[in-house]
């Protein structure tokens, strides 16, 4: 759907539900991939362009990229975008980019937490490249219990947050890939994942 279907003197109810219902499903998804998911921006991301930014496990973004939840000028507050948004950037912040709608640069992006790194144009693909190096070195599988942890554990209080993740620590020391980098650590090398 085009903003132009959007237009008129009421949008279709059904259609602009379905249209947010499947951003949000897309979003969610992100979260419940067991690989992690890294962002790259390299210029404008706005709206739903912000909120798959701050969905995405990680995100590197060019000096060139700027970031805002716009929808709020145009008489749509990013309601949707602020679900993840408000879970990566402290919330004055977070309110100040959703009630304003104002553009927030690529360094800005960094200090609030929107983005991990912020580099040259002609250095993203290489900022890349050294980040999945640095995932890749690791057990997918330890990564993927991990992740997945991440998410549950942020949606918990306290107590109960510290009793899950007992749970998946205990579930994570029985793994093969725990053993072998025990062994790894002690023996001071690098250790050689089981597959």
């Amino acid at each position: 759907m085009k903003s132009r279907e959007l237009q008129g003197e009421r949008a279709d109810e059904a259609k602009v539900r379905e249209l947010f219902e499947q951003c949000s499903r897309l979003m969610l998804s992100l979260t419940q991939l067991p690989q992690p998911v890294i962002a790259l921006v390299d210029g404008i991301a706005t709206a739903a362009g912000c909120q798959l930014v701050a969905a995405c496990d990680l995100a590197l973004a060019t000096t060139n990229a700027r970031f805002a939840t716009s929808g709020v000028r145009y008489g749509l507050f990013c309601s949707t975008p602020m679900v993840p948004l408000s879970r990566n950037v402290a919330r004055k912040p977070a309110l100040e980019m959703l009630l304003t709608g104002d553009f927030v640069e690529a360094d800005e992006a960094l200090r609030l937490g929107l983005v991990n790194q912020v580099v040259a144009p002609e250095k993203l693909e290489e900022a890349f490249d050294n980040l999945l190096a640095r995932l890749l070195d690791k057990p997918s599988d330890v990564l993927a219990l991990g992740k997945r942890a991440f998410y549950r554990q942020l949606e918990m209080g306290l107590a109960e947050a510290y009793d899950f993740t007992t749970d998946v620590m205990v579930e994570n020391a029985q793994y093969r890939n725990f053993e072998e980098g025990l062994a790894a650590f002690v023996e001071k090398r690098k250790p050689a994942w089981p597959t």
